[in-house]
């Protein structure tokens, strides 16, 4: 693997990972109530809240454990069953954020909002729900192609 390629990798995934612990700290406590209390009433303020942390939490997780991954593909140990390791927690990042976005989507069916303010809100759980499952389908596809990579790179080193 190419060390620029590395680099640059790395340096995106530190970059985003300082901007969503901005989002967690600042942005979502202080914008973010705002915004909710505009639309939602005040006994779902702190549910909400908490729900978005959880969700910049499973990104969070996400981020680390494709860190993980890049510095085993450095060290040329990416086709090692410990790599299966990061993989099922990028899934389980994913699915969990996917549970979140879907339990708003569905929660916001059920709760007294302004119409605008509900198409809105709901097209971005529902967004998010489907983006976070199309990231996990994708997850599982590439589980599978690394457990194939892995069984040919074990009978290649058996030949040789």
């Amino acid at each position: 693997m190419s060390k620029f390629f590395t680099i640059v990798l790395r340096a995106g995934i530190a970059a985003l990972f300082l901007f969503s612990l901005f989002g967690q700290a600042i942005v979502i406590p202080n914008s973010g109530v705002d915004e909710l209390r505009r639309f939602l009433p005040e006994r779902y303020v702190t549910a909400y809240l908490v729900l978005g942390i959880l969700g910049v939490v499973c990104v969070q997780v996400a981020m680390a454990a494709v860190w993980k991954l890049l510095a085993m593909a450095e060290r040329d140990a990416i086709f090692s069953p410990k790599a299966f390791r990061w993989i099922d927690i990028i899934i389980g990042a994913a699915v969990a954020a996917t549970a979140l976005s879907f339990g708003v989507a569905v929660h916001l069916m059920f709760t007294d909002m302004t119409e605008m303010a509900f198409i809105s809100a709901g097209l971005l759980a529902v967004a998010c729900a489907a983006g976070g499952a199309c990231l996990a389908m994708l997850m599982v596809v590439m589980r599978g192609l690394l457990r194939k990579a892995t069984d040919l790179e074990t009978e290649m080193a058996e030949v040789v």
